[in-house]
């Protein structure tokens, strides 16, 4: 049994990201899971300088750790490049020449939290479809979404029943940047690095079901099970981010707040009952259950803020 840490390089880590890893850690711990860190940065223009080394400095410092890696995305492309040989080829993806301002002229638009996507209907799709993949120009590749249900029991949220064709569409499986897409890069990966179990936030529940249309597609076995995990938010019910302050874990250690502290607040966040001032990052694996933690979203208030600061050393 196997999981992954997979953070993105985009930024720092904030209090929300930390949440989810150190639950995703203490259930691999737990339960006897193998842990693979794996850092996904292909979203190239969003990369900040300097990020993979404090990731891994900031969940070193939070008590966490894992027996592979950190396995880097961008270091080899050919398995995607192969992915997307074997989708063009059974006519399941195609070239995409539309601009984002054009597809939002002919579709509807489908707005989510954190992604800028326009639905994408089939009745976009070219009238001939090419058989082989080439890389160059600039267009992306789109995935010919078939219009069904995808049913699956998701080990914390429960049973789900998405139908991507309507929420989303055809979406990109290869950028015009010649990388492929997170949907495409994530299912290679889970099926090469034998991901069997995958713990993330709930804003990705929909792309749990293109991702398992994608394994499909490319006769990727087995399927992962996967556990979508209650968001923590601003106090103005916004997924939390830049506008919500510094709410980033290597900010609040570089102010004198230990660790345990941090940890500590994110223990009162997840159910574990009796939390005291302090915590370790193993304290927390004793403690955790998954069946306290609440299905609904955490609010970080001004508060939870204030009481990290009273921490301090010094």
């Amino acid at each position: 049994m196997r999981t992954r840490l997979a953070p993105s390089p985009t930024g720092a880590l904030h209090l929300g990201n930390a949440r989810t890893f150190l639950i995703n850690w203490a259930i691999a711990r737990q339960r006897g899971w193998r842990i693979v860190l794996r850092i996904e940065d292909l979203d190239t223009p969003r990369v900040k300088p300097g990020a993979v080394d404090g990731i891994v400095r900031t969940l070193e410092a939070l008590g966490l750790d894992w027996d592979e890696g950190p396995l880097i995305q961008s270091h080899d492309l050919e398995p995607y490049r192969d992915a997307m040989r074997r989708l063009a080829e059974s006519g399941m993806a195609y070239v995409s020449p539309e601009s984002r301002g054009q597809i939002e002229d002919l579709a509807a638009s489908a707005p989510q939290e954190g992604v800028h996507e326009s639905v994408f209907p089939a009745a976009l799709r070219p009238a001939r479809m090419d058989s082989q993949f080439y890389e160059g120009g600039e267009f992306n590749w789109r995935f010919a979404t078939p219009d069904e249900e995808v049913v699956f029991i998701d080990g914390f949220a429960g049973p789900q029943a998405i139908r991507p064709s309507r929420s989303i569409g055809d979406f990109v499986v290869w950028t015009k940047r010649q990388q492929p897409s997170y949907q495409l890069a994530v299912v290679i990966d889970d099926a090469r690095q034998g991901v069997t179990h995958v713990v993330r936030g709930n804003d990705l529940l929909d792309s749990a079901a293109r991702q398992l249309l994608l394994m499909r597609a490319l006769g990727l076995e087995p399927r992962p099970e996967y556990f979508h995990l209650p968001l923590v938010r601003g106090e103005d019910g916004k997924r939390l981010a830049k506008r919500h302050g510094d709410t980033r874990v290597e900010s609040y250690l570089g102010r004198g707040v230990p660790a345990e502290r941090l940890i500590a607040l994110l223990a009162r966040w997840s159910g574990v009952p009796g939390v005291l001032e302090r915590m370790t990052a193993g304290e927390f694996c004793r403690a955790f259950e998954l069946s306290r933690l609440s299905s609904e979203d955490v609010v970080f208030s001004a508060a939870d803020d204030r009481w990290l600061l009273e921490g301090r050393r010094g």
